[in-house]
């Protein structure tokens, strides 16, 4: 499939998205100031850079697996019909034309209501419909977006419709043609902020996506599209950005700033790399950080090269948080200069949605929920996650029995047909239930909520041991006899609930007394010790099959079946196929927490 570049590839600067004039008619943010006793006051000018990520697909502060408000501990509140309530009070304070929004990418990706405009009712249609982000990004006036890694879950074509329908650019540096090696995308805007002293500032946003994408899309992107580190793309394009003019030059990086990588050594890139650009590349003022859903305020990295600090900062997620960078120019030597930045998040919680963006979206959030609120069969009985990560639970069961099933079919009359199939789940959501009585979509499907689709890999007794020993360090040693605290058991390293597996189809303990590594005692087989040469098919989430977590084995395993149908898609079916969710025809406890041999629970 043609990756349809845009033109701009074809110019001679190889291409920014071009230079835009931030509009508007305020009042300017700064008047002149004093000098450095020349006798002279000095120019100055102030300006404001507003920054969001990983919205996730949120415009409402709605959850559309409760089908309510979103709330939870915090009390946070969530979506775009926030963060427009905050981004007008900051530009009716600055004054409209000294902001700027930009976005640090994960837009398309994460709630029903994107779901259904990628597979639904799809952007792709002939004469379909614009995509609620887009709309709602549009109507508050971003100036720039970088890509995330799950902007290509649904497919390249959905992708470029979502570029296609937004008024701003889509950036990514670091996201090539694979062929020509160019970039596919925008690297870099240049955007001017007129100030009242006749001379404009240039600023600069360069946006970098996660390398990543190689391999947790590798279905969509793999021969289309290549995905080199940050840093060695920011190297490139900040000295160009600077020679073309750029006073300021303000990095939108879908990458953590933590320095460490999911993935292992499967990539020579690091996946949240923020702060090595901050350290390693000269010339940027700051970074607006993403991808690992972290509430980072201000935090300053000191440039090896040139001793001067950059500014970091990370606004959670889903709109739950909107930063502010405020930079202070100063006039020097014929150029604007920086004397001063600094960075802030405001709580959208403090605020309530913007009327102007609820209604321009009303239509498309009523049809969702009708949507997922459709009836797919009945529940004999209630089943919850809230005790999955430590309790073997039949909700959990429910996706493995499907998966399991799912790549039974799939192999029946094949050379693997024989072999017996395992299945792993995570507890995706602490607050996942299948109600006693009707079904519908929202309840099947807030049991996955990740656009995953399912593989079958080839694996032996031996390494299934190692990975179960690798899901394992996921709980927090606790010696026996110790009083045991839920809520201080799990996620030990801050290892996420996605990155726990449990494996069906065996039976095991985890002793949680005993160190990392050592963890898997009595696993067993239709009752008899695992023979660590015997194979087995592991039915997969694509994610963990590519190293997503960075799992032994698994991702350099064969690979016997893969689909492109999303799990909970395959769930939803199977509820509907059976008309009835029956925890007893499929519910057993395979693992369990121990101590020494005694039970933990």
């Amino acid at each position: 499939m043609p990756l349809n570049r845009r033109t701009f590839l074809g110019t001679s600067a190889a291409a920014g998205a071009g230079v835009a004039i931030a509009g508007g008619s305020a009042a300017p943010a700064a008047a002149h100031g004093h000098g450095h006793g020349h006798g002279r006051p000095s120019k100055r000018y102030s300006f404001t850079v507003m920054g969001t990520t990983d919205l996730h697909g949120n415009v409402f502060n709605w959850d559309y697996f409760t089908d309510k408000e979103f709330d939870d501990k915090a009390h946070n509140d969530v979506g775009l019909a926030k963060i427009s309530t905050l981004v007008d009070q900051v530009r009716r304070e600055k004054g409209r034309r000294n902001t700027l929004l930009i976005d640090a990418g994960d837009t398309i990706q994460g709630t029903q209501l994107s779901y259904y405009y990628a597979k639904v009712d799809p952007i792709t249609a002939r004469r379909g419909p614009v995509h609620p982000m887009a709309q709602a990004m549009n109507a508050i006036g971003y100036d720039a977006a970088a890509l995330g890694n799950h902007e290509f879950n649904y497919g390249i074509p959905v992708l470029r419709k979502f570029e296609e329908q937004c008024d701003f650019p889509l950036l990514g540096a670091n996201a090539l043609d694979a062929k020509s090696l160019r970039p596919a995308f925008a690297p870099y805007v240049i955007k001017r902020m007129r100030t009242p002293h006749g001379r404009d500032v240039k600023v600069a946003i360069l946006g970098l996506t996660n390398p990543g994408i190689a391999i947790w899309d590798k279905a969509n992107v793999g021969g289309k599209m290549v995905f080199p580190g940050l840093e060695e793309q920011a190297a490139k394009f900040v000295p160009r950005l600077r020679s073309m003019g750029a006073d300021v030059v303000i990095v939108s990086a879908h990458s953590g700033s933590s320095g460490t990588s999911s993935y292992g050594d499967q990539l020579p890139y690091v996946e949240n790399a923020a702060g090595l650009v901050a350290e390693q590349v000269p010339g940027i003022d700051a970074i607006l950080v993403g991808h690992a859903h972290q509430e980072i305020p201000e935090y300053f990295v000191e440039n090896k090269q040139t001793g001067k600090k950059v500014v970091l900062s990370e606004p959670l997620k889903w709109g739950q948080r909107l930063t502010l960078f405020d930079f202070d120019l100063v006039w020097e030597k014929g150029r604007w200069v920086v004397e001063k930045a600094g960075s802030r998040v405001l709580n959208s919680n403090t605020v309530e949605e913007d009327p102007k963006i609820t209604g321009l979206l009303a239509d498309e959030h009523e049809k969702v929920v009708a949507y997922v609120n459709q009836v797919i069969g009945t529940s004999t009985a209630a089943m919850t996650t809230a005790e999955a990560a430590w309790k073997d639970e039949p909700i959990i069961d429910l996706i493995n029995v499907v998966q399991a099933e799912t790549v039974k079919a799939a192999l029946a009359g094949g050379e693997y047909a024989a072999l017996p199939v395992l299945s792993q789940a995570s507890c995706f959501s602490r607050t996942a239930q299948i109600p006693a009585g009707d079904v519908t979509i929202k309840d099947a499907a807030g049991l996955y909520p990740f656009e995953n689709t399912l593989e079958a890999r080839l694996l032996t007794g031996a390494q299934l041991r190692d990975y179960l020993e690798f899901s394992a360090r996921y709980y927090v040693q606790t010696p026996a006899g110790v009083p045991v605290d839920t809520a201080k058991l799990t996620n030990a390293d801050n290892t996420p609930d996605y990155n726990y597996d449990a494996v069906s189809g065996l039976t095991y303990e985890i002793d949680i007394a005993k160190p990392n590594g050592s963890r898997i005692v009595n696993l067993a087989f239709e009752g008899k010790p695992v023979d660590p040469a015997a194979q087995f098919v592991l039915a997969v989430n694509n994610y963990r099959a590519s190293g997503g977590g960075n799992f032994p084995h698994v991702a350099g395993a064969k690979q016997l079946w893969a689909n492109s149908e999303e799990i909970r898609n395959t769930i939803i079916a199977w509820v509907q196929a059976k008309g009835s969710v029956d925890g007893s025809q499929f519910a057993s406890v395979d693992w369990r927490l121990t101590r020494e041999g005694t039970p933990v629970f």
